[in-house]
């Protein structure tokens, strides 16, 4: 069986705060800087979602909006993929169209 390691590496500053991240992949050899990662893990246990939010002071906050926006339609192609459920995956799609329009992302239509 094969093994795949990501791993992230946080340099805080004087206040604690995130100043650096860090991550790397084995599978495929990345190592690169980010300014904001957001990562959710399933607790089979509790049937809950745990979650790790991080973002820089470089992180601008039009990025971030994009981040959000963008990381809302790749649930929708996660949640159409795994589940099949391509109804409940349009319906984020909309609401993921709307909150863009919202942030001012891009004009209504």
């Amino acid at each position: 069986m094969k093994q795949s390691e990501i791993n992230f590496s946080v340099t805080l500053n004087e206040k604690n705060m995130p100043a650096k991240i860090d991550w790397s992949a084995t599978d495929g050899g990345v190592r690169s800087s980010t300014p904001a990662v957001m990562m959710s893990v399933w607790d089979q246990a509790t049937k809950n979602t745990l979650r790790i939010d991080l973002w820089t002071t470089e992180m601008r906050v039009d990025d971030m909006k994009r981040f959000h926006h963008q990381t809302l339609l790749t649930m929708a192609d996660t949640l159409e993929r795994a589940t099949g459920e391509r109804d409940a995956a349009k319906a984020m799609r909309d609401f993921a169209r709307e909150f863009g329009e919202r942030l001012g992302l891009f004009k209504r239509t």
